[in-house]
């Protein structure tokens, strides 16, 4: 591994840092986006169940402060969906930096490629015509190992944001039912109290 960090030359800086980010966003979004920490089950029960009366709204939750929205607000439903869209957001915050590296991963490693064909086929010499062997070799060894790292990066990357991304749109189709259950809900009180 360390002789292909080095055979990348200047390239494995860039591409350190692609893999740097990547790591700590799909670790980070992975933690943030476990179940209980947006839409626990007993809030699921109890959004089902239309019993949500006795449901605490813990605002480390999504779904606690989008219920917390709901009972010191009292938003109309377009305001709760608003807000619901909002809470969504949040829940992909600092994906767009993975859509970043799966983009900029390989072509870094595609410049690296560029530039290590340059630097083999440039050192050619005017005596023999031929390249130096060793600017040669080093040219070769800057492009294949760039591309490697480069792809190494991106497909695990790449992997992650696809696995992240149905997982928010998962839960927001969670979320998207319990907000729809508070407006029904709603319009039931409201519906009643002009009844009485």
């Amino acid at each position: 591994m360390i002789k292909l960090l080095e055979g990348a030359g200047i390239f494995a800086y860039p591409l350190g840092l692609c893999s740097v980010l990547a790591i700590f966003i799909l670790v980070e979004r992975a933690l943030a986006l476990r179940q209980s920490r947006v839409i626990p089950k007993a809030m699921v029960d109890a959004f089902i169940s239309g019993n949500l009366a006795d449901l605490e709204a813990d605002t480390r939750t999504v779904g606690g402060r989008i219920l917390d929205f709901y009972r010191n607000a009292r938003p109309d439903p377009e305001g709760l969906k608003a807000f619901a869209q909002l809470e969504v957001n949040r829940m992909e915050r600092g994906m767009f930096i993975l859509d970043i590296v799966v983009g900029a991963a390989p072509l870094i490693g595609l410049l690296g490629t560029v530039t290590g064909l340059v630097q083999s086929f440039s050192n050619f010499s005017a005596e023999t015509g031929m390249p130096d062997p060793g600017a040669f070799i080093q040219g070769v060894a800057l492009a294949l190992t760039t591309t490697i790292l480069g792809l190494t990066v991106a497909i695990p990357a790449l992997v992650g944001n696809a696995y992240l991304s149905r997982r928010v749109e998962s839960l927001a189709a969670s979320l998207n039912v319990g907000v729809e259950r508070l407006i029904d809900l709603t319009e039931r009180k409201q519906f009643q109290e002009k009844k009485l």
